[in-house]
C-alpha cells in the first residue's frame, strides 16, 4: 500500500491530473481500430490513403506526449503538432487529432511565462502549414483554415480561463487564510490577556498594599515587585503573535476564591448544572475580567457573582458595590472591549458600565455550543 502511494505520487509529480493518461491511451487504441481508420480530424484537404508504420509514429507522436503534457505543454503541444502535421499531410486522418487542442488547452492553462511569445509562434507556424498544404495540392478552403485556427484560439481561452479561475481560487484560499490566522491571532491575544493580567493584578495590588505596613527595606523590595507587576502587564498586552498556552479555564469558583485571598470580597452564586461546551470558558472569562477590574479599581468594594446555566445559554451577572472609573475604552486595555467582540461573535449580549446607585454592572448572555 506504501508503495502504491509513492507511485501516485510521483505518477501526480510527473504527469500532473490523472485523466491525461486514460485520454491518451484511449486516443492511441481507438486511432488504430480498424472502423475508425480516416475517420478523425481531417485538415489541409490530402486525400485518404491506408495506415502504415508512418501512420502510427504520427499516432504515437500525437498521443504519448498527453502522458506529461500538464508539467511540460510547450514541448508536448510542440511534439503533438509534429504528430498531427505528419497525420494530415501523410492523409491518415486519425482520431489523434482530437490531442491537437487538449494539448493546447493544457498550455493555455499552465503556461507561466512568454505566453504571447507562444502565442505568436503558433499563428505564424499555422500560416506556414496552411500555405503548405496549398502548395502541396490540399483542397482545404480558406474559411475551413479560418474555422480550425478559430477552433484552436477557443482552445487555448478555455485554458486561460481555467487558469485565471485557479489563480482566483488561490488569491480567495489565501486570503482567508491569511484573515483567519488574523483573527487566530487576536483570539489569543485576548485569552492571554485574559488568562495573565487576573493574576499580576492581583500581585501588584498586595505588593502596594503591603508597602504602608513594612519597614523601608522591605518597601523597597515591594515597590520593585510592584513595578514589575506593571511592566509585565503592559508587555503582556502587546503579544499578539504568542502560541497558544495550551490549557483551559480553571472553575469559577477556585477563581473566586483566590480573589477573596487578595483581599476583594465576593458573594458567589452559581445556578444550574454547566453543560459540556465551549460557552463556559467564555463565561469564565467575562467572571475573571470583571473580577481583576473591581480589584484594580474598587478594592475592598463587595462584589457578587452570579452564574446562571440554562437551556442553551450561560448568563453573568457581576456587580460591584463601588463604582469602577473605567469604560470598555479606557479601562481593561484589551479586557472590556475585548469580551463585547468575542460575545458579539457568538451573537451573544455583552454591557458594563455604570449604575443607577453608583456602583458597576457586568452583565453577560452566552450562547451555549458557540466556538470560543
Amino acid at each position: 500500500m506504501v508503495s502504491l502511494r509513492r507511485v501516485s505520487e510521483q505518477w501526480r509529480r510527473l504527469s500532473g491530473p490523472v485523466w491525461y493518461l486514460p485520454v491518451a491511451l484511449t486516443l492511441f487504441a481507438g486511432s488504430l481500430l480498424p472502423a475508425l481508420q480516416s475517420h478523425g480530424t481531417q485538415f489541409g484537404g490530402m486525400p485518404n490513403r491506408p495506415y502504415d508504420l508512418l501512420a502510427v509514429a504520427g499516432i504515437a507522436l500525437q498521443c504519448v506526449p498527453l502522458v506529461v503534457c500538464a508539467r511540460w505543454p510547450v514541448a508536448c503541444f510542440a511534439v503533438v503538432s509534429l504528430g498531427f502535421a505528419i497525420d494530415q499531410f501523410g492523409g491518415y486522418h486519425s482520431v489523434a487529432g482530437t490531442a491537437l487542442p487538449i494539448a493546447l488547452l493544457t498550455v493555455g492553462l499552465r503556461l507561466d511565462r512568454h505566453r504571447r511569445v507562444v502565442a505568436i509562434a503558433f499563428s505564424a507556424v499555422y500560416l506556414a502549414t496552411a500555405i503548405a498544404f496549398a502548395s502541396l495540392g490540399g483542397t482545404e478552403p480558406v474559411s475551413g483554415y479560418v474555422t480550425f485556427y478559430l477552433a484552436l484560439v477557443l482552445a487555448w481561452g478555455i485554458g486561460t480561463w481555467l487558469r485565471s479561475s485557479r489563480a482566483a481560487e488561490e488569491e480567495r484560499r489565501l486570503r482567508v487564510a491569511e484573515e483567519t490566522r488574523t483573527a487566530e491571532r487576536a483570539r489569543i491575544a485576548a485569552e492571554l490577556h485574559d488568562v495573565v493580567t487576573h493574576h499580576v493584578t492581583a500581585m501588584v495590588v498586595q505588593a502596594e498594599a503591603a508597602r504602608y505596613l513594612t519597614d523601608a527595606p522591605l518597601d523597597q523590595s515591594l515597590t520593585a515587585v510592584a513595578d514589575t507587576g506593571r511592566r509585565a502587564i503592559t508587555d503582556l498586552r502587546h503579544l499578539l503573535d504568542v502560541i497558544d498556552p495550551g490549557h483551559g479555564a480553571e472553575a469559577i469558583p477556585t477563581l473566586v476564591e483566590r480573589t477573596r485571598r487578595a483581599g476583594q470580597p465576593v458573594e458567589f452564586s452559581e445556578q444550574g448544572e454547566p453543560a459540556a461546551g465551549d460557552a463556559g470558558p467564555v463565561a469564565y472569562r467575562v467572571v475573571q475580567e470583571a473580577l481583576t477590574n473591581a480589584l484594580k479599581h474598587a478594592r475592598g468594594s463587595r462584589t457578587s457573582v452570579l452564574v446562571h446555566h440554562g437551556d442553551g445559554e450561560i448568563t453573568v451577572a457581576v456587580d460591584t458595590e463601588e463604582s469602577l472609573s473605567i469604560t470598555e475604552s479606557t479601562g481593561g486595555g484589551r479586557g472590556l472591549a475585548g469580551l463585547r467582540e468575542r460575545i458579539d461573535r457568538l451573537n451573544g449580549e455583552f454591557s458594563a458600565g455604570r449604575r443607577g446607585d453608583g456602583g458597576f454592572s457586568v452583565r453577560a448572555r452566552i450562547p451555549a455550543g458557540s466556538p470560543s
